[in-house]
């Protein structure tokens, strides 16, 4: 793996010294995807049933399919499932703030009814389920992954989708008051402007105590159409007249926002 260079280290250290030594909890609630990761690994040579070298890395994997391409003949791989589990912007938050000792509520793409690895790790948190979830086929190697995607509901959800599904006033119940919300991923939910904008004109003016921030996770924007995108931007970007929008970017997907907002 690439050793970070000195600004991404700067920006790591800066954000470590700024964390408190403690969090006081509360609510946080997380939307809208939802994802089960089916991790995998490509066998590389099997000896026996139960005997077998993995493919090691993406360098060999990649040399694989061009050895296949060269010699324009097709590529099979075998591939063992060796666990599954939740993902998804919704899964890592809230895993993550539950570990910190916050109260967080998901509202996403859980499954109809709330399928079980949501409920075995998330069961003891209110949850609110807008569909079918995505799955991944997450297949591991020593230096990265190659994910194989399929988003679910996801897709096609917009406001009135999260309306129909929850329900304004439960929606409400679990915005107002808390923290923080989360939403994610706008790569992958093409109608996430839209849902900014209900958020911002419809739910907001109704909270009696409405959160101060929003963390906003655009995920890789680079395989949607850039008209598209930007297009989308004006609605995103005036949700930040209701509440501060905190954008969880990499720098790749920075520079891409900022070229297409202009």
């Amino acid at each position: 793996m690439e050793t970070p260079d000195e600004t991404t280290v700067r920006a790591a250290d800066s954000c470590r010294e700024s964390l408190p030594e403690r969090v006081d909890g509360g609510r946080v609630l997380f939307g809208f995807d939802g994802y089960i990761d089916r991790v995998r690994e490509f066998v590389s040579e099997r000896q026996s049933a139960d005997t077998y070298e993995r493919v090691p890395t993406l360098d060999a994997f990649a040399d694989r399919v061009n050895d296949s391409v060269e010699a324009e003949s097709s590529l099979t791989f075998e591939w063992i499932q060796d666990g599954v589990r939740t993902g998804g912007h919704v899964s890592h938050l809230a895993r993550a703030f539950d570990r910190m000792g916050f109260e967080p509520g998901v509202v996403g793409c859980l499954g109809d009814p709330v399928e079980e690895p949501f409920v075995e790790e998330f069961g003891h948190l209110p949850l609110e389920t807008l569909g079918s979830p995505g799955y991944t086929d997450a297949v591991e190697f020593g230096d990265g992954k190659l994910m194989l995607t399929e988003i679910g509901a996801l897709m096609t959800l917009d406001w009135a989708g999260i309306e129909s599904r929850v329900g304004f006033d439960r929606l409400a119940e679990l915005v107002d008051g808390a923290e923080l919300v989360g939403m994610g991923y706008w790569s992958e939910m093409p109608e996430l402007p839209d849902v900014a904008r209900g958020l911002r004109e419809e739910l907001w003016p109704t909270l009696s105590d409405p959160p101060e921030t929003l963390l906003l996770d655009p995920g890789d924007l680079r395989k949607r159409e850039p008209d598209v995108v930007a297009a989308g931007v004006e609605q995103v970007s005036a949700l930040d007249d209701a509440v501060r929008v905190v954008v969880s970017a990499n720098r790749y997907e920075t520079r891409y926002l900022a070229r297409l907002a202009g």
